[in-house]
């Protein structure tokens, strides 16, 4: 049997709601769980605050963006299978298409004089960004002194030492859930706000499932078996194609977003650092400035912001189209990359999300997400210093002490007017809080005027 239709919400109903979602989904994940709790739990009452949060709880400890996983989530829900595939779709969409036309622009156009510049003020603002992102997650997740220490050990292990990001996730998830077993309240896993009980009481899902639990959310192994085998198959077709048709630049592309998908805890700003790191140094798909260009695509467009793996795509295919057209090739290496990172995403929740109603009082998981979070925080302010020096040096060593690494730039090579746009987007960020799009189109605005005046047109 499906879930009751005495919720009354309708599938027409429900994907006009995901498509409003999708298109106001600005401002990365913190901005998205925001809007997607202002419409489902206050505004239309669909789920419960305290569902809401559990749900949202699973999705952080879950690989990949956690707000696309949340409405994948909700949408199951709703209308099993099918709707958890419409809200994810819908979800990702308008950014998909957004972002392959500004992909575009910039493969036909980064290079010349004012569109260059453009550029140039939107890379160097993006920094500011990032460090509102380091104190937005800061204050909700470092309460205790353990949230410190872990933060600040997840920064060193990352700058200093160069371990591997999974790594650092994977431990700071160790220490949390082993000082709960042990029974410290180290890492005390806390809500997210709280709701009235008339919300909670009104809740369309929860008054449902208070009456019977659907079939789709009771655990079955029968079925697990099966979204898994047909899962796996949707993920990886894309990836055995293009090895079969032996398209090396696609064949790269693909099995690269396909593992950083199974690594991407912590958001989108907690793996850009290993991304970047991967598609500048080790396949040089592109410049480490140009990161900058995607992340600040990916801020200004709808979706969440692991989206810029489909601006790496891009270019990567672009730069190296074989016998195709580049912007062909382009478009489809953008569209592979989405593919390969975010499938996962429905495979995850359409796996897990029967088990989950019976993880709704595991204080030691909640533990873990607590820590989890903490170590963020350091991975953050590490991918903060590493756009600092590639947006504001031109040259950049790295020096090797004992096991301690240091990227240590020559300040002779600095980029005045890139750090003066950079100070000027911290300025109206955190002083004169213009927003997001304000600061990103007065920086962009100011780098065209810089290039047009000095000549670089």
């Amino acid at each position: 049997m499906g879930l009751s239709p005495s919720h009354g919400i309708s599938l027409r109903e429900a994907s006009w709601t995901w498509a409003r979602v999708a298109m106001l989904s600005f401002g990365g994940p913190a901005g998205q769980i925001a809007l997607m709790h202002r419409i489902l739990v206050e505004e239309k009452r669909w789920i419960g605050e305290a569902r809401f949060l559990h749900a949202l709880n699973y999705c952080m400890l879950l690989p990949g963006p956690e707000a696309h996983q949340l409405a994948v989530y909700i949408g199951w829900l709703l209308h099993k299978t099918r709707g958890g595939i419409i809200a994810g779709t819908l979800f990702i969409l308008p950014g998909l298409v957004s972002l392959g036309v500004l992909s575009a622009v910039y493969a036909a156009f980064g290079n010349v004089g004012w569109v260059e510049g453009l550029f140039f003020g939107l890379k160097a603002a993006v920094l500011a960004l990032v460090l509102e992102a380091v104190m937005r997650v800061g204050k909700r997740a470092l309460k205790t002194r353990a949230g410190f220490v872990v933060a600040g050990l997840a920064f060193a292990a990352l700058f200093l030492f160069a371990l591997p990001f999974p790594l650092v996730i994977a431990a700071a998830a160790l220490a949390g859930f082993c000082t709960q077993a042990m029974r410290l309240p180290w890492f005390q896993g806390g809500g997210h706000g709280g709701a009235s009980a008339e919300v909670e009481n009104l809740a369309r899902i929860d008054a449902a499932f208070a009456r019977e639990i659907p079939a789709h959310v009771r655990p079955d192994f029968s079925r697990f078996a099966l979204v898994l085998a047909a899962g796996l198959v949707i993920w990886f077709a894309p990836l055995v194609m293009v090895l079969v048709a032996r398209l090396d630049t696609f064949l790269a592309i693909a099995a690269f977003n396909a593992k950083m998908s199974v690594v991407t805890f912590g958001g989108a700003y907690a793996v850009l650092s290993y991304m970047a790191q991967q598609a500048v140094e080790h396949f040089h798909w592109l410049k480490p400035d140009e990161m900058l260009v995607g992340l600040g695509f990916a801020e200004t467009t709808p979706g969440p912001l692991i989206s810029v793996v489909q601006f790496t795509g891009f270019l990567a295919a672009f730069r190296d189209p074989g016998a195709l057209n580049p912007f062909l090739a382009g478009t489809l290496g953008g569209v592979l990359a989405m593919w390969m990172t975010f499938v996962p995403s429905f495979l995850w929740i359409f796996l897990g999300g029967p088990y989950v109603e019976s993880l709704r009082a595991n204080k030691r998981l909640g533990a873990a997400l607590t820590a989890i979070t903490a170590a963020v925080v350091g991975v953050i302010a590490n991918l903060a210093l590493w756009f600092a020096l590639h947006t504001f040096f031109h040259e950049i060593s790295v020096q090797h002490f004992g096991p301690v690494t240091l990227a240590i730039p020559n300040w002779r090579s600095l980029d005045l007017p890139a750090l003066v746009l950079g100070l000027l987007a911290m300025l109206a960020i955190f002083r004169l809080r213009l927003g997001m799009f304000v600061t990103l189109a007065g920086a962009s605005l100011l780098g065209a005027a810089y290039f047009i005046l000095a000549g670089h047109i």
